[in-house]
């Protein structure tokens, strides 16, 4: 089973955050993190990120999916 299921708005965020992400307000219950890239992620905060969204914003912020598990873990 993957790492990356089960995984809170929350938390995505914070993890977003960890890899040099800035935080800015969003519509409603979602989030906008601008990456160092200059990329825009938007992130539901409230419950568990689908896993194609997840996966979609970790390809958009130039990570890895064992890089933003790591980050997960810290």
């Amino acid at each position: 089973m993957s790492l990356l299921r089960g995984v809170s708005g929350r938390d995505a965020v914070k993890a977003f955050v960890k890899a040099g992400g800035i935080v800015r307000p969003g519509k409603g219950d979602h989030v906008n993190i601008k990456m160092p890239n200059g990329q825009l992620i938007t992130i539901p905060v409230s419950g568990d990120v689908k896993i194609g969204l997840l996966k979609s914003a970790i390809r958009k912020a130039g990570l890895e999916d064992e890089a933003f598990i790591s980050l997960l873990k810290r």
